[in-house]
């Protein structure tokens, strides 16, 4: 099946080579014989009823010293492509917001991945509060006084921006710490949105997983550990990888929102946890699989690609 993808994506050159999903999707995209078009998601435009993309034809090999060539620029009815890999990085700001309403025009006869619509109802935070039972207890809110009082509850808490990404803007609080005040004036004059203010817990030293789920169903994990110091354990902050299998308690929570991400059309998805808890679910571009492919000598783009390939076959036959 020979099929044009274009991939939505941050540019090419400021890729991490030996840790960027897109960029091994695209590898085995190249294997099979598809032809990629790249576009960053500010070139992405709507006109008279068309989805049009300003970008370049492109090529990936999997040379750290010259892993990409660029075409001419050009101007492609999105239409005209068979798959739309939507994979630029958050934050999941009204630009990202603004880009779901455009693709929605071309899904699924254009088949997006993720599904514009669902990518646009499952911010990474606020999806989480669907599921019953899998979260640590959690406030949402801008009320000063709600903060207060779940903090005086629970002591030690994590704050953070609510839709911030990669671990930025996100503070450990203990009980003895005196900047709350200081840090919710930050974010109030930052952003209007409300914050996600969390239990902490301190499961967190032995890691926060990552759990890659397609088509709903889990497929490899990769344990990050965070650096002596620090709260987050995101890898471009010094967090560090572990070889990692998934739990019994890990298995139960895909079970339980697994067949929603299936129902919505979400292929490609990434959860995290810590200890027993469901903290995030990632469906704009999660990363990881190049960290547990090493691990556990698997190729997850490979099945992602099948994937892919199956609701392409689903959609015509329907």
């Amino acid at each position: 099946m020979a099929l044009k993808v274009a991939i939505q994506m941050d540019p090419i050159e400021s890729i991490d080579f030996d840790g960027d999903s897109t960029f091994v999707l695209g590898l085995e995209a190249e294997a099979r014989g598809y032809a990629l078009f790249h576009y960053l998601a500010r070139d992405l435009s709507f006109r008279d009823g068309k989805v049009l993309a300003r970008g370049r034809a492109m090529r990936l090999r999997a040379d750290r010293d010259d892993y990409y060539t660029l075409g001419d620029p050009e101007l492609v009815d999105l239409a005209d492509m068979d798959v739309v890999l939507m994979r630029q990085d958050p934050p999941f700001d009204m630009a990202y917001i603004t880009a779901t309403h455009i693709l929605q025009h071309i899904h699924p006869k254009t088949l997006v991945v993720n599904n514009p619509v669902a990518v646009r109802n499952a911010p990474e935070k606020l999806y989480v509060t669907h599921f019953d039972g899998v979260m640590p207890p959690t406030l949402i809110s801008s009320d000063m006084e709600a903060i207060k009082a779940f903090r005086a509850e629970h002591k030690d808490i994590i704050l953070k921006p609510l839709f911030g990404n990669g671990g930025a803007g996100v503070f450990h609080l203990t009980p003895d710490d005196e900047n709350l005040g200081s840090l919710l004036e930050m974010f109030t004059k930052l952003a209007r949105e409300p914050v996600i203010v969390q239990r902490y817990l301190p499961e967190v030293r032995a890691g926060d997983k990552r759990i890659i789920l397609i088509d709903g169903r889990p497929v490899g994990a990769v344990n990050r550990v965070p650096a002596r110091g620090e709260a987050r354990s995101n890898m471009h902050v010094g967090g560090r990888p572990e070889k990692s299998l998934l739990t019994p308690r890990e298995q139960e929570i895909c079970d339980i929102i697994g067949p929603h991400l299936k129902r919505e059309g979400l292929i490609f998805v990434g959860i995290d946890v810590i200890g027993d808890y469901l903290t995030e679910i990632n469906v704009t571009s999660p990363t990881g699989i190049q960290q547990i492919n090493r691990f556990n000598g698997v190729k997850l783009e490979a099945e992602i690609w099948d994937a892919i390939e199956d609701a392409l076959a689903r959609r015509v036959m329907a």
